[in-house]
């Protein structure tokens, strides 16, 4: 292979690199403008976010081409190869995130047409925490730093707990208050697709260390306490 090609290769990995941090960006973007519509009751934003997913499935499918036309001229091997799959699977991945931040801008829209209740906050502060991950995730691949990837791998069993103390919370309230259904569901939908955010995080922190270390991180990641039972309805009271 002459020294042209292994330069024009070279730069083909670093672009896929530069593509999946700039697919990262903006799905982190997206993220912490949907929290912040939730926070600040912006409906406005909310819709901007929904928008703006268009541009991140847009960069999802020309890396996908690209990476694609380049496992197809290049066939790299070993790193190399690990590089590319990864990088496949990571962009897939973040346009995942892109989603779920627009599910709950969505989810935005109607919680900001009601009065809101006390576990907002905890919702507020389950975000907050799972754009950390995915802010540190992000710059564990940017750098390809398997101890900070590790760290948000384990760390995603907070994101679980939090998630099950939602759960058990909105769920007492539905049983409390037949008025505060649909208020409640909404909010439970908010959780869960955070909850789904912290697992792809941890699904990045995977591939990062796969690529890095050329083996799996394992299947042991630490997990929330499953639920157990939830409290008995109570009647409703007209």
């Amino acid at each position: 292979m002459s020294k042209h090609i292994v330069t024009a290769f070279d730069a083909e990995l670093q672009s896929i690199s530069t593509r999946i941090s700039e697919m990262g960006g903006l799905a982190e973007e997206q993220l912490s403008q949907a929290l912040e519509a939730i926070r600040e009751r912006d409906s406005e934003l909310a819709a901007e976010v929904i928008a703006a997913d268009v541009r991140l499935d847009k960069l999802e499918v020309d890396f996908e081409e690209f990476a694609i036309q380049m496992l197809a001229l290049r066939q790299p091997m070993a790193n190399d190869l690990r590089e590319v799959v990864a990088a496949l699977k990571i962009a897939s991945t973040l346009e995942r995130i892109g989603d779920l931040a627009k599910n709950i801008s969505r989810r935005a829209t109607y919680l900001n047409e009601n009065q809101p209740i006390k576990v907002s906050s905890s919702i507020v502060r389950m975000g907050n925490q799972t754009r950390l991950l995915v802010s540190e995730v992000l710059d564990a691949y940017a750098a390809r730093d398997t101890a900070l990837a590790v760290s948000v791998w384990t760390r995603d069993v907070e994101i679980d707990e939090m998630y099950n103390s939602i759960f058990r919370e909105l769920i007492t309230y539905m049983m409390e208050d037949q008025h505060l259904i649909g208020l409640c569901s909404q909010l439970l939908f908010v959780a869960k697709n955070l909850e789904r955010i912290g697992d792809h995080a941890t699904f990045i922190s995977e591939m990062i260390y796969y690529v890095v270390e050329g083996r799996p991180l394992g299947d042991s990641r630490p997990k929330g306490e499953p639920l157990g039972e939830l409290p008995l309805p109570r009647p409703f009271h007209g």
